[in-house]
């Protein structure tokens, strides 16, 4: 699934890094605790979170995840889309809860990461 099929899916508002849009997804893994995203995720998925500070982009700039959506409507500052902008991963926001998210992405496709 391409991430503008995420977006679409989710009602979501890209932050940054639109051109983004055309990279390929199969999985995504949700938390709002990165140490959870250090230890159990794997590499090239979607990360759902509603933590908004930087230490989200560096998680994901650690793991080569290239997208993060934030979930609740939650909002980063610019200095963190800057930084996103920066690392080259795409961020969004939707409105949608958590679980709500997760489920129609599963719903249309995407797995769960796989657990290393």
């Amino acid at each position: 699934m391409k991430l503008i099929n995420v977006k679409e899916l989710l009602k979501a508002e890209v932050l940054c890094n639109e051109e983004m849009l055309i990279i390929e997804t199969d999985s995504a893994f949700a938390s709002d605790l990165m140490s959870d995203v250090l230890a159990l995720a794997n590499k090239e998925l979607v990360l759902l979170t509603g933590l908004t500070n930087i230490q989200a982009i560096r998680t994901a700039e650690m793991l080569d995840i290239k997208c993060i959506i934030y979930v609740r409507n939650k909002r980063p500052d610019e200095n963190v889309i800057g930084f996103a902008k920066e690392k080259g991963i795409c961020l969004m926001a939707t409105k949608l809860t958590m679980f709500t998210a997760c489920g129609i992405l599963f719903t249309n496709g995407l797995k769960g990461a796989d657990i290393e």
